[in-house]
């Protein structure tokens, strides 16, 4: 009777190891692990743009790691809603800005230069206006400043700050971050550059494998 019961309590300990290890193998992964593994391939990316963080552009933190970026949301031209994901297949440099922001100002030309000169089919500078209270006047001031080549991106409900801020992307205005082509984050930066100087296009190029 004893041996019996003995075998009994095994069996059951062998299901409930069983289950355990079904439940383990359904259970959703970590999310971040799986985003980090996801973007292996980008590391090479990543490598190569770390010598080239330099001069005007010392400040950009390249990632060792490089994972998809936060998920945000904004309109686009003629307010149509978009997300990174829009963007996938080109490398872009998302730029936070406003009008209230004199650092944020005084990069946009170089955003404009950046983008007339690389743009292209697998590159875009996307700049998101954060002004939450005048709609228009983040248009009138591109107009005004000459501003030409940048699509018109907004997120005039500030919903953006509040997801970036939690990643802790964004400390202060203005945020710069580069997402390469298979959407994965390689490089981050809080504060201004000087985005047309050499140092920042040589830093693009390598981003986009371009000569």
């Amino acid at each position: 009777m004893k041996s019996s019961k003995t075998w009994l309590m095994g069996l059951a300990a062998l299901v409930l190891v069983g289950a355990g290890a079904a439940w383990y193998g359904l259970a959703p992964r970590d999310p971040q692990a799986a985003g980090v593994a996801e973007c292996r391939a980008s590391r090479e990316t990543a490598e190569r743009l770390k010598p080239l963080a330099k001069g005007e552009v010392a400040a950009v933190g390249v990632s060792s790691t490089p994972k998809p970026p936060p998920v945000i949301a904004f309109t686009g031209p003629e307010e149509k809603p978009m997300s990174l994901a829009d963007f996938k297949g080109k490398t872009v440099l998302v730029n936070l800005w406003a009008t209230w922001c004199v650092p944020c100002r005084e990069e946009m030309p170089a955003l404009d230069k950046l983008q007339a000169e690389l743009g292209g089919h697998d590159f875009q500078v996307v700049a998101i206006n954060v002004d939450t209270r005048n709609r228009e006047k983040p248009k009138a001031w591109l107009k005004e400043n000459g501003i030409t080549n940048l699509a018109y991106h907004a997120d005039p409900e500030g919903k953006i700050l509040q997801v970036l801020q939690k990643s802790g992307h964004v400390v202060g205005l203005p945020t710069t971050f580069v997402v390469d082509a298979s959407g994965c984050e390689i490089a981050l930066l809080k504060g201004p550059a000087e985005w047309a100087s050499p140092d920042a296009v040589a830093f693009m190029k390598a981003a986009l494998n371009r000569p």
